[in-house]
C-alpha cells in the first residue's frame, strides 16, 4: 500500500489589492496605456481594487512607475 502526502490546502480567503494611478500615461508606449485602462483606470488620481494574483501583480511591476499601491486588505 502506497500513502500518498496529502497537500497543503490553499485558504479560501483571496486578498485584493487597491492601486491609485499616481501619473499620467500620457507619454507612456501604447502597450503601457493599454494595461492602464485594462487596470480599469481612466484617470489620474483614479482608485481601484483588485483581486491579488500573478497576472495583476505583472501588470503592476509593467507600470509600476505610475501606480501606487495603497493598501493590501484581507477579503475581497
Amino acid at each position: 500500500m502506497s500513502t500518498k502526502a496529502s497537500r497543503p490546502r490553499k485558504t479560501g480567503q483571496k486578498t485584493s489589492l487597491t492601486l491609485r494611478l499616481a501619473r499620467s500615461g500620457i507619454s507612456t508606449p501604447v502597450d503601457q496605456k493599454a494595461t492602464i485602462r485594462a487596470l480599469g483606470f481612466r484617470r489620474v488620481g483614479d482608485v481601484v481594487e483588485r483581486e491579488d494574483n500573478p497576472s495583476l501583480r505583472g501588470r503592476i511591476r509593467k507600470i509600476r512607475h505610475l501606480v501606487e499601491v495603497i493598501e493590501n486588505r484581507g477579503k475581497v
